[in-house]
């Protein structure tokens, strides 16, 4: 960060992605004037550090959104992290209803080459609060799978996480997303560039379990978790307050 800021820091970045028409230049921003304002401040003055538009670090960006019948609203991966041999998967679901399950079964090695784990529960009604899934990925990394082993869930990931890890899932668990239909032993399909995630089994189905399926008591009883479990929205339109 130190270094990004030295290099012209953020309004530096909006002046290169203007170049190319990359951002909406009329919106308004906090400050009372619009994005161009302060990207017309903008100056690069160490090209290493933010590379100029026309010599980018990769063509595309390092996050990728996937969609499919597990995440119809989005889910997001850091492809940038992401080993080559793991940009397409097709593995056995693990489905673990927390954290804490999941890592139990990590650190006790449960989890094998190939699989897809599949931490749920955990998005923003669920955790409540989308509880940061670093522990998990940190002991898949641990453990030698991170090029083996893809991990899909409704919670997110912090900017060091690296591997097969797809966040954000929407809609999540606690509201009844297709993710809260999946069943240990499923084959889930990983296509990171077709930007594809698929839980290989029939709509049918998938509506058939979701009919049976109940929501579980949210994990807080009190306060403003409870609270924030009871009005907020779905992670793919920001996890803000419902108005309603």
């Amino acid at each position: 960060m130190e270094d990004l800021d030295r290099a012209g820091g953020i309004s530096a970045v909006m002046s290169e992605l203007c170049k190319k028409d990359l951002l909406h230049t009329e919106l308004k921003t906090v400050s009372g004037g619009t994005v161009k304002d302060i990207a017309s401040k903008g100056k690069n003055i160490d090209t290493e550090v933010i590379r100029p538009i026309d010599r980018p670090y990769t063509k595309d960006g390092g996050l990728v959104i996937l969609r499919g019948n597990i995440a119809k609203d989005g889910a997001v991966v850091k492809k940038s992290a992401v080993a080559e041999n793991m940009l397409n998967h097709e593995g056995p679901a693990r489905v673990f209803d927390s954290e804490e399950l999941a890592m139990k079964a990590i650190m006790s090695g449960k989890i094998k080459k190939g699989d897809v784990v599949v931490i749920r529960y955990e998005g923003p009604k669920g955790g409540p609060g989308m509880r940061e899934m670093l522990g998990p990925t940190a002991a898949i990394a641990g453990a030698g799978l991170d090029k083996d082993v893809a991990l899909i869930t409704d919670g997110r990931f912090s900017g060091g996480t690296r591997g097969a890890a797809i966040g954000h899932v929407s809609p999540e668990a606690a509201e009844g997303g297709a993710i809260a239909a999946v069943k240990n032993g499923d084959r889930i399909k990983v296509d990171i560039p077709g930007k594809r995630l698929k839980l290989m089994v029939s709509e049918k189905e998938i509506k058939s379990r979701l009919s049976k399926w109940k929501q579980p008591e949210c994990r807080v009883r009190s306060g403003y978790l409870y609270r924030y479990a009871k009005q907020v929205t779905s992670a793919s339109t920001g996890a803000v307050f419902s108005c309603k």
